[in-house]
């Protein structure tokens, strides 16, 4: 594992070595990023569209860091894990809170599963935590061991399931849902996830203190950021809680309208989590009566599924289960639903 001390002042990446691609990645970055131009070009993960590349400034990418520094009260020498590819936002800004705060970050290839022993056989056993962490839903589903040794943890690419949320009630670290996007430089706002430490925490997504928050006449987020200005109208349909808080619903371009009834698939979704345990997601397809057929789509062999004790309404239950062998998912492990072709 390659291991970059930023809280020393005599860094110096021409002095790094590396032993395989991932690593060699880093080196890149860190080049670029410490060279004589003031932007970056990133790349958005295409979940929900095209990918695309936008430019951002590096002074905005150093604010974004600074921020999430600043909520999670992160000081100078707390030791880091980078555990995402550099290639999006999510790992770029990882490596930029490290050298703004001055943090010791340990880079580890990205992977589905950690293993805290493997840390410890690395680095000795006084190594007792990390103190901050960003992984991905499916990472911290398969690494739950390895996550009661995260102090503070960021979560982010997908909703997290009520099995994971459950399985971390056990624990007494700080974990973080992230609402983010790469437009807004990575997340503004966070949603603590409840556990035996901290049992009672605010329900609701809590915006940075330099980010402001509305909604546009369709009831979506529209997010004014540090940003010079930049204001960011999202498809996210939310509940406005009040000037810092909201509920995020679900995506306002993922609306069906199955005879004249709205329906948000994500809602869908959380309601019939307990029943399923493969990955899946609703869509619809054309249908001569509704309009809009309600469909569920799940990965994996074709089997039963029993959502009868699933409480849904009589408009909410599919009228139809695909089975697909594979979904087609990004780097960050979001899946790609544009690309998944409904027969």
């Amino acid at each position: 594992m390659l291991v970059l001390d930023f809280s020393q002042p005599n860094f110096d990446v021409n002095q790094l070595t590396v032993s395989n691609e991932f690593e060699q990645s880093i080196i890149d970055f860190l080049i670029n990023w410490f060279d004589d131009t003031d932007f970056m070009m990133v790349q958005t993960s295409g979940s929900t569209g095209m990918p695309k590349q936008i430019r951002l400034t590096k002074e905005n990418m150093r604010k974004s860091a600074r921020m999430t520094c600043k909520y999670l009260r992160l000081q100078k020498g707390d030791s880091a894990l980078l555990a995402m590819p550099v290639t999006y936002i999510a790992g770029k800004l990882m490596l930029i809170r490290a050298i703004e705060q001055g943090l010791k970050i340990i880079c580890h290839e990205p992977t589905s599963t950690f293993n805290w022993a493997d840390f410890t056989t690395e680095f000795g056993p006084d190594l007792k935590s990390i103190n901050f962490v960003a992984l991905t839903p499916m990472q911290v589903e398969k690494s739950l061991d390895f996550v009661s040794y995260c102090d503070k943890l960021i979560i982010g690419g997908a909703p997290l399931s009520d099995k994971v949320k459950q399985d971390l009630f056990s624990l007494s670290n700080e974990v973080y849902e992230t609402y983010a996007m790469t437009e807004t430089i990575t997340h503004i706002a966070f949603k603590q996830v409840p556990n035996q430490k901290y049992p009672k925490v605010n329900p609701y997504f809590e915006a940075f203190d330099e980010v402001k928050i509305k909604q546009d006449e369709r009831g979506c987020l529209v997010i004014e950021t540090p940003y010079d200005g930049l204001i960011v109208t999202t498809n996210d349909l939310v509940e406005l809680i009040d000037v810092r808080n909201f509920n995020w619903i679900g995506r306002a371009d993922n609306v069906i309208n199955s005879g004249g009834i709205k329906l948000f698939p994500e809602q869908i979704e959380d309601l019939i989590k307990p029943f399923i345990a493969s990955d899946y997601f609703i869509t619809s397809k054309k249908d001569e009566l509704l309009g809009e057929k309600l469909i569920l789509v799940i990965e994996g062999e074709e089997r039963m599924i029993d959502l009868t004790k699933a409480n849904l309404s009589k408009y909410q239950i599919p009228k139809e289960i695909i089975f697909i062998p594979e979904f087609e998912r990004t780097e960050s492990g979001k899946i790609k639903r544009n690309k998944i072709e409904i027969l």
